[in-house]
């Protein structure tokens, strides 16, 4: 007998995982659970925030003196997805519908615009307006699951680079270093996601 969708969400958001995962933050947590959000976006909301989080304090160690709003990183990457609640065809397919309609959730549900921003942007890093916040939390989005993304990982190297008088070439290679490592467990993340159902 399988189990409820309900325990199937709550175990996305809250089993322990392998490798071992940060459960979401108790906000994100409870909108998603608002939401009746399917298991599967929801584990992948949670993977994503556990990579943000690993890349934000990788950032807050190397640049000290870089002002980067991590808590709006880590809500960023535990919601990016949230509108795919509003279209479940984007669960399976392709489409970007779910980015307007979940930045237009979040501010429906009265988070502020520069939380709900990253809805709508986690897939438009290449716009000139991409800032230290959404940088992060786009790679975050791809290297959970080892991908990489040259012009994204060049955006934030530049990001990183100019605002601390460093060579991009340093920046680089400081920033390969940290997403080869944060690649190495993908296969386990991705095998974590996928253990659950897709529809609620």
């Amino acid at each position: 007998m399988t189990a409820p969708l309900s325990d199937h969400l709550s175990r996305a958001l809250e089993a322990p995982g392998e490798p071992p995962l940060r459960p979401l933050s108790p906000v994100p947590a409870e909108l998603l659970r608002s939401l009746s959000a399917p298991p599967r976006p929801a584990a992948h909301l949670r993977v994503v925030h556990h990579v943000a989080v690993e890349l934000a304090d990788w950032v807050q160690s190397r640049y000290p003196d870089l002002t980067v709003d991590r808590d709006a990183v880590l809500f960023g990457a535990s919601t990016h997805d949230v509108g795919k609640a509003l279209h479940p065809e984007e669960l399976v397919g392709p489409g970007s519908m779910h980015e307007e309609a979940g930045r237009d959730l979040l501010l429906d549900r009265g988070f502020q615009p520069a939380l709900a921003r990253f809805a709508a942007t986690h897939a438009s890093w290449d716009g000139p307006a991409a800032t230290i916040e959404e940088l992060p939390v786009s790679t975050a989005d791809k290297v959970w699951k080892d991908k990489r993304v040259p012009h994204l990982e060049d955006r934030l190297v530049r990001a990183l680079a100019s605002a601390t008088g460093r060579e991009p070439w340093e920046e680089y290679l400081a920033l390969d270093d940290s997403l080869v490592r944060l690649g190495a467990d993908a296969g386990r993340r991705l095998a974590f996601q996928s253990a659950f159902p897709v529809r609620p």
